[in-house]
């Protein structure tokens, strides 16, 4: 008996020591683990970790990590220096009278300048401009430049005062081309904004409240912005980088020192910055300045002028269409090409080209998009019966602006 209770007494012993063992190692190993999990990431090896990151295949068992701190200096330090200040004066011409408002004097005595004059006004405006040319040539906002009879004044980063020639404006992306008399001047490459991404970062270096050669960092909030009232051509990059009044005409840039875009305005309800900035982007910026330096203006195709509303569910329903997909017109000019190809009010057009028009700003794009004498195709449908219509594409009507 003593021999079995000895041998029991062992086995029991050992059995205690190989489950306290386990117990310690898987402690351990999940205390490790959790070490593992709790320590800070790698730093990156480049100044780009977003497009390095990118590159890399993820692992189907583990959730995207964003790394975050890159150093941004060596970018800034290679474009500020592209980015200057633009100073308009601009001459507006005033009536004298104090009835030129007045509907019931003008009605009876006439244009009321004549009997009490005007006066010459003289408005001024700040923002910043980026140069693409080491020859001279500066982009900004038309906004920035004005209208009418101005004088332009481009401060460059290394404190010169240059006067400015004004090249062409394009109102319809709130761009302006200018040209100084020098050589020699930094630039930032174009980048292609076709490439941009969500959550890419980005700088929007630019001149606020005159505070020269302020850079601030952000990211690509969204792309492909419209409707959102700013001007008649909107393709926006909306950024949430800090861009306050007198950041318009300033650079966008990416992690790659590249100009993806123009920055042109904020959205806020204080005047401040509130994270919505929107630029232009690069790829635009880009076609606009070859017109204009080839022919002072932009050319951009048209159809003759009509207005045309989005369908809602309501008037679908009401006109038959298949879905509310599509514009109304509204009203047409017989004038216009789309006149003489057939559309009249009333009728719902609902594809160009063979795309069925979701939105009304990307129709437009289209359109000032095709080529000056090709023709558009438009599906359209009246009194529920469909119908193809061929456009021709005219140029659109613009006025020169070029000193």
């Amino acid at each position: 008996m003593t021999t079995v209770r000895n041998v029991t007494l062992a086995v029991l012993l050992v059995a205690a020591g190989l489950t306290a063992g386990l117990i310690v190692s898987g402690r351990m190993r999940a205390t490790a683990a959790a070490d593992q999990a709790a320590a800070p990431a790698a730093p990156a090896a480049s100044a780009a970790p977003a497009a390095s990151a990118a590159s890399r295949p993820a692992r189907p068992d583990a959730a995207p990590v964003a790394t975050a701190g890159a150093d941004f200096t060596r970018v800034a330090e290679l474009t500020t220096g592209a980015v200057t200040n633009i100073a308009s004066l601009q001459v507006v011409r005033r009536t004298a009278s104090p009835f030129a408002n007045d509907p019931f004097f003008q009605y009876f005595f006439g244009d009321a300048d004549q009997m009490f004059g005007s006066r010459n006004r003289y408005e001024s405006s700040l923002g910043s401009g980026v140069v693409i040319s080491s020859d001279g040539y500066v982009l900004t906002n038309s906004h920035v430049v004005g209208e009418g009879e101005v004088e332009v004044t481009v401060g460059m980063a290394d404190k010169r005062e240059l006067r400015a020639k004004v090249i062409g404006v394009d109102p319809a992306t709130d761009l302006a081309l200018l040209k100084v008399d020098a050589v020699g001047l930094p630039t930032i490459p174009w980048g292609d904004s076709a490439k941009l991404k969500v959550a890419e970062w980005v700088l929007a270096i630019g001149n606020p409240f005159q505070l020269s050669s302020t850079v601030t960092l952000g990211i690509v909030s969204a792309l492909g912005r419209a409707n959102v009232g700013i001007a008649a051509y909107e393709d926006f990059i909306q950024t949430d980088a800090a861009i306050n009044p007198g950041n318009s005409g300033g650079a966008l840039i990416n992690a790659r020192g590249e100009l993806v875009g123009i920055n042109t305005a904020i959205f806020s309800q204080s005047g401040g910055y509130q994270g919505i900035g929107f630029a232009v982007p690069s790829n635009l910026a880009r076609r606009v300045v070859d017109d204009l330096t080839k022919y002072g203006v932009v050319r951009r195709g048209s159809i003759g002028y009509f207005e045309a509303s989005p369908l809602t569910s309501s008037v679908a329903s009401e006109l038959r269409a298949p879905s509310s997909d599509g514009l109304v017109v509204m009203r047409i000019s017989q004038r216009s090409a789309a006149y003489e190809a057939g559309l009249r009010p009333g009728d719902v057009i609902l594809s160009l080209n063979s795309r069925a028009i979701t939105d009304a700003a990307a129709f437009m794009r289209t359109i000032a998009d095709a080529r000056v004498g090709s023709a558009v195709t438009l599906e359209i449908l009246r009194e529920a019966r469909r119908q193809t219509l061929q456009v021709a594409v005219q140029q659109e009507p613009a006025r020169q602006r070029g000193r």
